[in-house]
C-alpha cells in the first residue's frame, strides 16, 4: 500500500514528537548515570554537564556503600517492601471479592465507606495518635500497616473480579466449592495480571517510603533507603581543595539517585506486560 505524502507527513510528526520525548525522559537519567561515574575533575572543565564521561571511576559509590546504615537501610528497605506488598495484596484481594459479589449484604455501604477515603483523610495528627495507641512507633510495621490497603486499588481489583465470568463461580459451587476454595484456586489465578499491576503500585509506595518513616520512626537503625539517601543528599557542599582526591558531595548525590532507584527500574520490564494488560482488564467496568 502506498502512502500518500499526507500520511508522511503525519508519520513524521509522530516520529519526531515520540522522539524527543524518548530524549526528554533518557537524558537526565544518562546524565545521573555519568556524573555518578565521572571524577569531579573531568565534570567540573565541562561546565559541571556531562553525557559521556572519558574517565571512570566508582568511587563515589565505593564512599556511599562504606557510610554507616546504608546497607541496613537497604535491607530495611527491602523488608518493607517485599512484606508491605504481601500484606497489601493479600487484605486487598480479600476485600475486594466480597465486594464484587452483588448478593453480598452492605456491599453498598461499604463501598461509601471506600469512597469516603479517597475524598477525605483523619489528618496527619489522628493517623499518628492511632498508630501510637497501638504500639507501633519506632517498628518496621508503622511503615507497613497505615497503608495497608489502598481504596484505589481495592476499586481497580473490584472492577477486575466483577468483569469475570459468573459461570465459573457457578460450576465451582455446583461441584461443591466454599467461597475460600473458589477465591483460592478461581479468583486469585485468574487475576494475576490485575494483582501484578497492583503490587507494583504497592511496591514502588514501599520502596520510596519516606513520609511514614519520617513521622513514626526516632530509631536510626530502622530508617529506610529514602530516609538515608535524603540525608547524603543535604550533605553541605565540600571545599573544592584538591579535587582530585576527595569525592564531592554532588557525585554522591547522583550515586545515591542511582541507588535508589536501579531496583525498581530493573524490575519494570519483567512484569510490563502484566502492567498494562491488567490495568485495560480493571477498567473495563467500574
Amino acid at each position: 500500500m502506498v502512502k500518500s505524502w499526507e500520511d508522511r507527513v503525519v508519520n513524521g510528526i509522530v516520529y519526531l514528537v515520540l522522539g524527543l520525548s524518548a530524549l526528554a525522559a533518557i537524558l537526565p537519567l544518562m546524565y545521573v548515570v555519568s556524573v555518578s561515574i565521572t571524577p569531579i575533575s573531568e565534570v567540573m572543565k565541562n561546565g559541571g554537564f556531562i553525557l559521556i564521561p572519558k574517565t571512570v571511576t566508582f568511587s563515589a559509590y565505593e564512599q556511599l556503600f562504606s557510610q554507616t546504615g546504608i546497607l541496613r537501610a537497604m535491607w530495611v528497605t527491602v523488608f518493607i517492601t517485599v512484606v508491605g506488598t504481601a500484606v497489601n495484596l493479600i487484605l486487598t484481594a480479600l476485600l475486594a471479592y466480597p465486594l464484587s459479589r452483588k448478593s453480598m449484604p452492605g456491599r453498598s455501604l461499604v463501598l461509601l465507606m471506600i469512597l469516603f477515603t479517597m475524598l477525605f483523610s483523619g489528618g496527619i495528627i489522628p493517623t499518628y495518635l492511632i498508630v501510637k495507641s497501638l504500639g507501633l512507633l519506632d517498628s518496621v510495621w508503622s511503615m507497613i500497616l497505615p497503608n495497608a490497603i489502598w481504596s484505589f486499588n481495592v476499586l481497580i481489583m473490584k472492577s477486575f473480579y466483577e468483569g469475570m465470568p459468573e459461570e465459573l463461580f457457578e460450576s465451582a459451587r455446583i461441584d461443591g466449592a466454599k467461597e475460600w476454595r473458589v477465591l483460592l484456586q478461581i479468583v486469585v489465578p485468574l487475576s494475576m495480571p490485575s494483582m501484578l499491576t497492583i503490587g507494583l503500585f504497592y511496591m514502588v509506595g514501599h520502596w520510596n517510603e519516606f513520609f511514614q518513616a519520617i513521622m513514626f520512626v526516632t530509631d536510626r537503625s530502622l530508617f529506610p533507603l529514602q530516609v538515608i539517601i535524603r540525608e547524603i543528599l543535604m550533605m553541605t557542599q565540600q571545599p573544592l581543595e584538591n579535587v582530585e582526591n576527595m569525592l564531592p558531595t554532588e557525585t554522591m548525590q547522583m550515586a545515591s539517585v542511582i541507588t535508589a532507584s536501579l531496583p525498581i527500574i530493573l524490575v519494570y520490564p519483567f512484569i510490563q506486560k502484566h502492567f498494562t494488560k491488567g490495568m485495560l482488564l480493571g477498567s473495563v467496568k467500574g
